[in-house]
């Protein structure tokens, strides 16, 4: 494996990592394993979570594949890059935006209107009880609905990673295996939540402070990402480089959760 393929490695494993603590899908798997546990049943929430994070992944897998393969057909010169770029840090823009000003104005989250269709999603799920092909069913179906709502939420890292990948110029064999491990650490987080509940019968849900935090985070690294991929895109060659690109963005977060959550407040404006 040359070196430039280890970057790659690299940088997709730690996209995925922040890509997978997307609070739209923690919150749609929280809410929908709390629901399922009330049912004091732990195959019954066993078949609905797997059933759940398989569909929704296997869907979330075909659109990056899609987004791949239109960027290869269009990737004819530097400005498709730049535009990609862009694209991902309008989205990148909007998620830190939503850390201070949560769903005001232009906001990538599942919004209200569209819960309460969840909701009844989810009680039609739970109202299969053990039939079981009626139950995976109406978790299938659940899972590619909620997906749909929640491309909004996740589409600014797969664009700025199958840009990453497109500006490499990586064939195809190699953009599966770099799929099937992003897919793996992306659905990490979900399976340790899922896990969890599973043993223990207990679910908490991702609430609002901790869900800001994340679009924090992952804005900054879209930030990141997007202004190297316009400015610097050989950065993202080197391992040594590509780790530093999401150390800035670390400590970029860092720095704004110390003066927002610590420092204003003692200076007597408590935060939001």
């Amino acid at each position: 494996m040359s070196l430039g393929e280890r970057s790659l490695f690299v940088s997709t494993a730690l996209i995925a990592l922040v890509d997978g603590v997307n609070p739209c899908s923690l919150w749609v798997l929280t809410v929908l394993i709390a629901l399922t546990l009330n049912t004091g049943s732990r195959r019954r929430t066993l078949i609905v979570g797997l059933t759940f994070i398989t569909v929704t992944a296997a869907i979330y897998a075909l659109f990056i594949a899609g987004l791949f393969t239109v960027l290869t057909v269009v990737s004819f010169g530097p400005w498709i890059r730049i535009a990609v770029a862009l694209v991902a840090l309008f989205f990148a823009v909007v998620n830190i935006k939503d850390y201070f000003w949560f769903k005001k104005g232009l906001s990538f989250t599942i919004a209200d209107k569209d819960k309460p269709g969840i909701y009844r999603g989810m009680r039609k799920v739970l109202a299969q009880g053990d039939n079981l092909p009626a139950l995976i069913g109406a978790t299938a179906v659940l899972a590619a609905g909620v997906s749909l709502v929640e491309f909004g939420c996740t589409a600014g890292f797969p664009v700025l990673w199958t840009n990453i990948l497109t500006t490499h110029d990586v064939g195809a064999g190699l953009f599966v295996a770099l799929l099937l491990v992003y897919m793996l650490i992306y659905q990490i987080d979900e399976l340790l939540i899922f896990g969890t509940a599973v043993v223990t019968l207990r679910a908490s849900r991702l609430q609002e402070t901790q869900g800001r935090v994340l679009k924090l985070v992952g804005g900054m690294l879209m930030v990141s990402l997007a202004l190297v991929m316009i400015f610097r895109p050989e950065l993202m060659s080197g391992i040594t480089s590509s780790l530093l690109v999401f150390g800035v963005a670390i400590l970029a977060s860092a720095l704004v959760l110390l003066v927002h959550r610590v420092l204003l407040p003692r200076l007597g404006h408590p935060a939001t």
